[in-house]
């Protein structure tokens, strides 16, 4: 764990954590975050609800995590750079005020969540809306807009994003379960880099 990981007061967090110093962490009392995850420089994180973090996770420089809602990100997944993730939004509808500026009862905002499952790849720029899930092993090429679920184990792309082609789930899963075997003791607890 880095300096900054044991400054914030998280949640919970694990081994071999990394956050960069120029991340800027809101709420850090409702993230958790499990072990080897890396946060860089220029990500927002504003917590919400609560905000889970498996491990072996990477969130790349300016992406944001906003919207006062729920994240979860199970292990082996990662944010590129530039992505945005929205767990919450405005009521667009007409019928109130929009922006955190305005108080309630005159601004009506949706709290919802985003579920982004084992192995799932976002590629660079995408914007997620709330109320997603991310199937496990899923893909979203660069530049996509997410606006409904993604099936499991395909690769999606465009505006808004469109299953294109399947991946190798065998083989990813393959490789998870060596990179466990070297990774973890008998009794499945994290070895620390420092203790390999």
């Amino acid at each position: 764990m880095t300096n900054q990981a044991s400054k914030l007061e998280l949640a919970q967090v694990g081994q071999d954590v990394i956050i960069w110093p120029e991340a800027k962490i809101i709420s850090p009392e409702v993230i958790t975050i499990g072990d080897s995850v890396i946060i860089d420089d220029f990500v927002f994180i504003m917590g919400g609800k609560s905000t889970k973090i498996g491990s072996f996770v990477h969130i790349a420089s300016f992406t944001s995590i906003t919207g006062g809602g729920e994240l979860v990100m199970e292990d082996f997944t990662g944010l590129s750079g530039g992505v945005r993730v929205y767990t919450g939004n405005e009521n667009y509808s007409g019928g109130c005020l929009t922006n955190p500026s305005v108080p309630y009862p005159y601004r009506l905002a949706t709290r919802s969540y985003v579920h982004i499952k084992k192995h799932a790849i976002i590629g660079a720029n995408t914007v997620i809306l709330p109320g997603v899930v991310i199937g496990e092993g899923a893909a979203i090429g660069a530049n996509s807009l997410v606006t409904k679920d993604c099936e499991p184990w395909k690769t999606y792309f465009g505006s808004p994003a469109k299953a294109i082609k399947t991946r190798p789930q065998n083989k990813i899963l393959e490789l998870e379960a060596q990179l466990r075997q070297e990774l973890y003791d008998a009794r499945g607890n994290y070895i620390p880099k420092n203790q390999r």
